[in-house]
């Protein structure tokens, strides 16, 4: 029997293992295709997705650690239904076992878990359109001009709300506003605009109100913007949206797949060889690492944890309600923490030294770092600042500064996009500053 008849076998016999632990993905889909092909995958993180300089540059960087054996992308698994598994076609069939057992973990994890409920599944199709109407615009305006507004919306595409979907209770009690009629279709269309009687309290819209959805704010009132720049707006939204889940779960669905794929290669039969390549290969899937820390480990040992005080039927209900910060701030202990030898460390002068190993303060680290995805909270102040259709941003300071570096040469391209100057409102050691930039070069003041 040939080694791709034996995989199918295999993927028959591992699909039926996981069942019956009570794991239930979506239908798979494998492929099997080359580096160069996942390499490519890994670095656009779809399959189909629009042409950018980023993705290249990402894919040279993933491509020289693979040459070099700096690391290896086993396997990736895309959030759809069907689910989609691209295994790497050097893996020997030992391996790809193994990357099978583990993508039904994420699949199944994709299927249940509660921060995926909003995601798209048809995700594959939505990009390939996007990226068809991007070409498109490019054919049209140029590649150079789509490029340039591409590297501008890409310089903040992590500035996304992915909380839109709850919505807030509107205050029942409050008065209409006695010198404006408001139109039953306002919502609809989202106009905006002030009170005609020039009450401030009544402004309707969301010009004046706090909005942590930059990428939506700007699309939806920057002046100049014409329907295409919108919809590559629209475009890049979408997908860091969909894309968001698997950035604040990155922990607790790597352990998920983890945990699973050891139990369900132990409940298949392997021969002695494979017995040793496998626990070979899990073994550098786990291995801790001084300076970094390893989400498949800490994942793991964290369920194994649970597992432990309230049985196997308490890690599903985690897997289904938790993302990363509840899944630590509720279930890391002492005891992980001590295992693990985590700590907190930074750097003093010219050396890293070990600050504190006391296990609440490396969880309230870990979970300080993972707060909005490890990106600063930055949240539109006012969409017309000033009463000259200035935008003013405001940072939510929580005890780490921004870098200046990158946040001065940032604000050319939120100008770039919003066509008016911008202002962004921040603290740098213990003082507020207000950073401008209005076009030509930025400016730094105190508040």
């Amino acid at each position: 029997m040939g080694e791709l008849a034996l995989l199918e076998q295999a993927i028959e016999e591992i699909i039926a293992v996981a069942r019956s632990f009570g794991l239930d993905s979506f239908d798979m889909r494998f492929e099997l295709v080359p580096a160069e092909v996942i390499y490519t995958f890994g670095a656009y993180g779809m399959p189909t997705r629009f042409s950018h300089w980023s993705f290249g540059k990402a894919y040279f960087k993933i491509k020289t650690e693979y040459d070099y054996n700096l690391s290896r992308i086993y396997e990736m698994v895309i959030n759809t239904d069907p689910c989609y598994a691209f295994l790497l076609e050097g893996n020997s069939l030992l391996q790809n076992k193994l990357v099978v057992a583990h993508v039904l973990g994420h699949s199944d994890f994709f299927k249940h878990n509660a921060y995926f409920k909003h995601t798209p599944r048809d995700m594959l199709e939505t990009m390939a359109a996007s990226a068809a109407r991007i070409r498109d615009y490019e054919l049209v305006y140029g590649r150079d001009v789509v490029e340039a507004f591409l590297d501008a919306v890409l310089a903040i595409q992590e500035h996304v709300n992915p909380y839109r979907f709850i919505k807030e209770a509107p205050v029942a009690d409050e008065d209409p506003c006695p010198g404006c009629h408001e139109s039953p279709y306002h919502d609809l269309w989202g106009v905006r605009e002030e009170c005609p009687a020039g009450n401030e309290k009544y402004w309707k819209g969301s010009l004046r109100q706090t909005e942590k959805d930059l990428l939506l704010f700007i699309l939806q009132h920057a002046r100049d913007l014409e329907d295409w720049q919108r919809d590559i707006l629209g475009i890049i939204r979408d997908e860091t949206l969909y894309f968001w889940p698997q950035i604040q779960t990155k922990i607790i669905n790597e352990g998920w797949a983890t945990y699973w794929h050891t139990r369900i290669m132990r409940a298949i039969d392997l021969a002695e060889d494979e017995a040793i390549e496998y626990a070979r290969t899990h073994a550098g899937i786990v291995q801790p690492s001084p300076m970094r820390l390893n989400p498949y480990l800490l994942g793991v040992k964290v369920f194994e944890s649970i597992e432990a005080r309230w049985g196997r039927e308490a890690i599903f209900e985690v897997r289904a309600t938790c993302d990363d910060i509840s899944f630590l701030r509720n279930y890391l202990t002492e005891d992980v923490v001590e295992e693990l030898d985590l700590y907190v460390f930074r750097r003093t002068g010219q050396e890293w030294r070990v600050v504190d190993k006391a296990w609440t303060t490396v969880r309230d680290v870990l979970v300080a770092n993972l707060m909005n995805c490890g990106f600063p909270y930055i949240v539109v102040e006012d969409g017309d600042y000033g009463h000259r259709g200035e935008l003013y941003l405001k940072h939510r300071y929580e005890g780490v500064e921004l870098d200046v570096y990158y946040l001065e040469r940032t604000l050319p391209y939120v100008f770039r996009l919003w066509g008016r100057p911008v202002h962004l409102e921040t603290v740098l050691e213990g003082r507020t500053f207000i950073f401008s930039y209005n076009g030509e070069r930025v400016l730094r003041r105190t508040l």
